[in-house]
Formats: structure tokens, sequence, C-alpha cells
């Protein structure tokens, strides 16, 4: 029999598949059934500072009578913001009672303001560890590269002082040096980040000239971004790394352990398939180990990391070799 447990950002996991941070995860029952099934951990689904905003915002504009009197428009705010809190509280509260998994909160941030406030309160709900999906887009001409990035490492200072549960940060890969960026990260206290984010992708509808959203769920092939950059910064940051996005099968999760991720996280698949896919996933997994002779998780991690590939330069290649190129 193999081992599969591991730990990620300080916690002890019986496997390292995480169901990462969606729709899934906004419920007790599919909780339930997440680790039923023999998941490691959960990630929550986030919780927006622009979704508390906007709840409050939109209660408002239905009530306009409030806003001929600023203690009204006050409150109002205040109430909303509470109770989207609350419920959320009331989840990591419910979980922790019906799981012996880890619980891990998520907050959707672009700030290092307010949403403080909400993770104290996350901490002391019970949630096993938070992670902060921060994107910050660079699409604002007049704001330079440092002043974007530094928002990432502020937020990291803030949070870090704040909780002492671990903190991850899951980012995406648009960084004009991310390996330096992951690095300095690495050491602002942070136990963990997460490689990579997946965010809202607008598309054009033509016949209805509206904006739509496209490509919702993550795809085999999108494996290939996160599985280079884990494999080259493994063994380079000091925190764990957490492998995210294009992982669907058992394969995904062997080959991003490979590179050195600590714990991977899935989602698409999920949605595709159910949630009986965890099982397949680790069942997988524990095949491959009986076959290659490992008995734990530790015995192979990073075995094809940047340190220690046979070939590493395979990693920094980003152009198709010569007898590539006549492909059509």
């Amino acid at each position: 029999m193999v081992n599969l447990e591991t730990t990620y950002m300080g916690l002890k996991l019986k496997n390292p598949l995480i169901v990462g941070s969606s729709g899934l995860t906004h419920s007790v029952e599919n909780i339930k059934e997440i680790a039923r099934f023999g998941a490691g951990a959960v990630v929550l689904k986030s919780l927006f500072e622009e979704q508390i905003n906007n709840a409050a915002s939109l209660t408002l504009s239905k009530h306009l009578e409030a806003n001929a009197y600023p203690e009204a428009e006050d409150y109002i705010r205040n109430y909303t913001r509470e109770n989207d809190v609350a419920a959320y509280l009331d989840l990591i509260e419910k979980s922790k009672k019906e799981v012996d998994i880890p619980i891990i909160a998520s907050i959707n941030c672009v700030s290092n303001s307010e949403w403080v406030n909400f993770a104290r309160l996350i901490e002391k709900a019970g949630a096993d560890a938070l992670e902060l999906n921060v994107f910050v887009l660079p699409s604002n001409p007049t704001v330079d590269a440092v002043k974007n990035e530094s928002v990432y490492f502020d937020i990291a200072e803030r949070i870090t002082k704040v909780v002492n549960i671990p903190v991850a940060l899951k980012i995406s890969h648009y960084f004009s040096s991310l390996a330096q960026m992951v690095i300095k990260l690495s050491w602002t206290g942070i136990k963990g980040i997460v490689l990579f984010n997946r965010f809202y992708s607008p598309d054009i509808d033509i016949e209805h000239l509206e904006i739509k959203s496209s490509n919702v769920f993550s795809s085999p092939s999108d494996i290939a971004t996160s599985l280079r950059w884990v494999a080259m910064l493994s063994s380079r940051v000091h925190c764990d790394l957490a492998a995210s996005t294009g992982v669907h099968d058992g394969n995904g999760l062997i080959k991003q352990l490979l590179a050195g991720a600590h714990a991977v996280q899935v989602a698409s698949v999920l949605y595709k398939k159910g949630f009986q896919e965890i099982e397949t996933i680790l069942d997988t997994l524990a095949g491959w180990m009986e076959r290659k002779n490992y008995s734990n998780i530790k015995d192979f991690v990073g075995k094809m990391s940047v340190e220690e590939a046979k070939n590493p330069a395979a990693y920094e290649r980003v152009q198709f070799m010569k007898h590539f190129s006549g492909i059509e």
C-alpha cells in the first residue's frame, strides 16, 4: 500500500488533491461529497470585495429614499455587507463540523483595505487557512509595473500581520519578471503560492453585439503554463507551491507533483465529470506510485523540477525547434 499523505502550508493532508475555489465549493452538501470522495482539502468559493460592495449598492438602488437619509444609507451598506460575510462564516463553521479535511477560505481581493477585517472573522470562524486570489489587471497606461506589483506585497504584508492561520497567494503569470516576483513574494511570510489563478475572459457575440464570457472551464492543454513555472520555481521559493488550472486527470496530478508542487487544485474536471472523479484521479496516482515503487509522496515530489531534471533546459525553451517549423 502506498501512502498519499503530504503537507501543504503546514497543513496535514491525506493526499495532495485539493478541490479549488468555485461554485462547487459554496455549500455544505457539496463539501461533504468532496470529502466523501477523498479530496485532501477544499478551498471555499471566494468572497469578493466587489461582490460585497455591489450588493450594498444594489440594495440602495432599490430603496432610493435611503439617499435622503445618510444614516439609512450607512445602515443598508453595513447590513448587506455583514449578511454576506455572515453567510460565508456560517459556511466555514458548518463545514468544519461536517468534514475532517482542511477548510481553506478564499478572498478575491484587488486592494489591501476592507477585506482585511473579513480575514480576522474568517480565522475566528475556524478556517484552517486562507487563500487570497489576487489579480491586478495592468490595463492603466498611467500606472507602472512597480506600482501594480506593490499591491501584491501590500496585501501579503497586511494580511500576515492580522491572522495566524497560513496564508497563500493565488496569482497569475502576467508579470514582466515572474520568477523574481514569485521568489520575492515567498519571502513575505505567506506559506503558499498557487500557480495560477483563472479569471474572467471576455468574448464578443457578433450577432447581438454584446460582450460575453468565454473559456469558463480549463482544458487539459492549459496545464503547460503552470507545469513549466512550478518546475522552474519549486526549488527556489521559500514557501510551498500549489499547481492550478489544466489538471483533468491523475496523470496531470502526477506531472505537477513531479514538477515540484506540494498540492494540486482541480475544479473544471469536477464540473464535467462529477465529484466521483476525485476517486479516479487518486486511484491513478496510487497505481502509478505502486508501479514505480514509490511508497510516499515525498519520494518523487520535485523529481522532474529544473533542479533535478536531466534536461532542465527544456523548461526554458519558448520557441519550437527547427523540425517543427514546417507544421501547418
